[in-house]
């Protein structure tokens, strides 16, 4: 499927490499070990860390926590290792306003929509698709909004259980409203088998998440060991109330790697605080996963 935008060898390595990180994980949790749960405060409210990793969950809760704790505004994080059988979340239920990174789940609908037409996408569907996530196109993206239709749309969430997301009203996609938790779950869609997206599907989406242009990398990539496969989307929006929407969501895959993490934020007084307190994060959580030898 696709073919008319990646090719059939790429294609194959990518559905490779999602039904080889979902057979890595079910090798490495068949005999899971008794999870162990840590909490640390940060901001008013706790991270808190599962894992089956011994020390991982209060190393993690603690150094995500250093990370979040003091920055001005508000932020929330959800994170999850499948070979460790680790899952962190701080606010993951709190709403923000999604900005950009609503394209991630836009072109899910997109596929699932086409899927159940038995159809490719159309060359057209194909070229706003990639516009969309690698270089975060909105021309592109207010085509497809109104293509797939807030039914199509609501579809897909209801299939994907992100229950806590609620689609923006009329064309405003930016202001749909979503959680770190919600956009986890997209994360972990993308990269298992699953009855909502193909294999073909979740490779496609995987590939363009893999293409976003050089400069719109930033976020939680930051201190991906250069092993990992990253797939990313960022999103940011200033507003009159609470400064700038700065938002990072990604999935890293290959070589041993299988896990996530959605980090949002509003509150910031510049884009580039935003991203800072994203990538703060990001590099504890990268480098706390690494030290696992996962």
């Amino acid at each position: 499927m696709h073919a008319s935008r990646i090719s059939r060898c790429a294609r194959r390595g990518l559905v490779a490499v999602v039904a080889g990180g979902s057979l890595l994980a079910a090798l490495n949790t068949a005999s899971p070990a008794a999870a162990s749960t840590a909490s640390a405060p940060a901001g008013g409210s706790k991270v808190v860390c599962t894992s089956e990793k011994s020390g991982l969950a209060p190393k993690l809760s603690q150094d995500i926590a250093a990370a979040l704790d003091g920055r001005k505004g508000s932020s929330a994080l959800a994170v999850y290792d499948r070979p460790t059988g680790t899952v962190c979340r701080y606010q993951a239920g709190t709403h923000f306003d999604s900005a950009s990174v609503v394209k991630v789940t836009v072109l899910g609908a997109l596929l699932r929509q086409a899927g159940e037409a038995h159809r490719h996408l159309t060359p057209q569907e194909a070229h706003w698709a990639t516009a969309m996530i690698t270089k975060s196109d909105n021309a592109s993206t207010d085509a497809l909004w109104h293509r797939i239709g807030t039914a199509g749309f609501q579809r897909f969430l209801d299939l994907a259980k992100m229950h806590d997301t609620v689609p923006g009203k009329g064309g405003s996609w930016g202001l749909t409203q979503i959680t770190a938790g919600d956009e986890l779950t997209l994360m972990r869609l993308l990269t298992s088998e699953n009855a909502v997206l193909s294999a073909s599907d979740r490779a496609y989406a995987l590939d363009l998440m893999h293409r976003v242009e050089r400069d719109q990398q930033w976020g939680v990539p930051a201190g991906a060991p250069a092993s990992a496969t990253v797939h990313v989307k960022n999103g940011w929006l200033p507003r009159a109330t609470h400064g700038w929407r700065v938002h990072s969501v990604g999935a890293f895959t290959g070589n041993g790697h299988d896990y996530g993490m959605a980090v949002l934020s509003h509150g910031n007084r510049t884009m580039k605080d935003g991203v800072a307190a994203i990538e703060g994060a990001a590099r504890v959580i990268q480098r706390d996963l690494a030290e696992t030898g996962q």
